[in-house]
């Protein structure tokens, strides 16, 4: 199959089969780098309210740097990768300073966008500007390598690179916007991960992957996710409906988002009453009360296995437990603050 032929075909099932998405109605490049963010790690169905929630909120790019960093986090929250909202209020304050409020125009001051590669800049690019940039993302690696036959690692960059000059070469310089959204949308419903519809496939006759009966083995990957285990111990101090909760300034996970105090340590065995009082002047283990312990809970990160528990503990005067960096708050509205997944879905019980 030629590359017109391709393009034709591929646009063709996109404009038959293509999903209602809002962002896809614009061609607002602040609204077009607000969905292509929000989607990065996240689904379409999941995704979808937190980018109307941000147009809703943040119309426009000054809306949006204008906003104060707690409010743009606790807007994103249960998103998750929680640098993505950082790097979005960030960018746009940058936007308002360095390029007058205006969403830049052109891929190299796009690129310079903190949290954008080479990936979200064409895809910007080509949606709100139709520059002709090719998109690579999982599902157009996905389906140039199956197409093409590829069974090189596609975690390495010559397999990488060598998907690029593909998609240079078959993208419709006339279409991009329509092509980049076409292949990503073949990749995403058609030429799935696990179980793609092989049978109704438009490039069934071409597929080199399906030719050779190898489809289930491409994309291949050569590495392995090392994954790494931490132990979370959550201190839920309380006194006539109050609480303290902290805000994680370190750079590690979630930083920027709040929490109860913290305790790490190299298990997920409960800790003793002595362990959690230590840094609190000596009078807190005589005024303090363990009420409950739960029982383990566990979130699953890209590298990490977060294993928390959390234990309620009764002090006779909140002030006993306050340090510097904590905030006094009614236990009730905790659930108000931009918090991990796992101190959220607790508290959701």
């Amino acid at each position: 199959m030629d590359s017109h032929t391709f393009k034709n075909i591929l646009i063709d099932w996109y404009e038959d089969r293509k999903r209602d998405l809002p962002w896809r109605h614009t061609t607002d490049p602040y609204k077009i780098w607000l969905s292509e963010i929000i989607l990065q790690q996240t689904r379409v169905v999941q995704g979808m309210s937190y980018y109307e929630a941000f147009v809703t909120n943040y119309p426009t790019v000054a809306d949006l740097a204008r906003a104060s960093e707690d409010d743009v986090l606790t807007l994103w929250k249960g998103l998750g990768y929680y640098s993505r909202a950082r790097n979005l209020h960030y960018s746009a304050k940058y936007i308002m300073e360095y390029h007058d409020g205006e969403f830049p125009t052109t891929y190299k001051e796009v690129i310079a966008l903190k949290g954008v590669g080479k990936y979200t800049a064409a895809a910007i690019c080509s949606f709100a500007y139709k520059d002709v940039y090719p998109v690579v993302d999982g599902n157009v690696l996905r389906v140039i390598s199956r197409l093409f036959g590829i069974t090189d690692a596609i975690d390495s960059p010559a397999t990488v690179k060598q998907i690029y000059a593909i998609s240079e070469s078959l993208i419709d310089r006339d279409r991009p916007d329509q092509y980049n959204q076409a292949i990503m949308e073949f990749g995403a419903m058609q030429c799935t991960a696990k179980s793609p519809n092989c049978t109704d496939c438009p490039m069934k006759e071409d597929c080199v992957a399906r030719a050779e009966d190898i489809i289930d083995q491409i994309p291949y990957k050569a590495k392995k996710v090392k994954r790494k285990s931490r132990f979370f111990h959550y201190l839920i101090w309380e006194d006539e409906g109050q609480t303290v909760v902290q805000r994680r300034e370190e750079k590690d996970i979630w930083q920027g988002l709040y929490q109860y105090p913290l305790i790490e340590t190299d298990n997920i065995r409960q800790i003793e009453l002595s362990k959690m009082c230590e840094g609190y002047i000596p009078e807190v283990q005589k005024n303090v009360e363990i009420q409950k312990v739960s029982e383990v809970h566990l979130q699953k990160l890209t590298h990490r296995d977060i294993h928390a528990r959390f234990y309620h503990l009764l002090v006779s005067d909140i002030q006993l437990v306050i340090k510097n960096e904590y905030f006094l708050v009614d236990q009730k509205k905790v659930s108000n603050f931009a918090l991990p997944k796992v101190i959220d879905a607790y508290l959701s019980q």
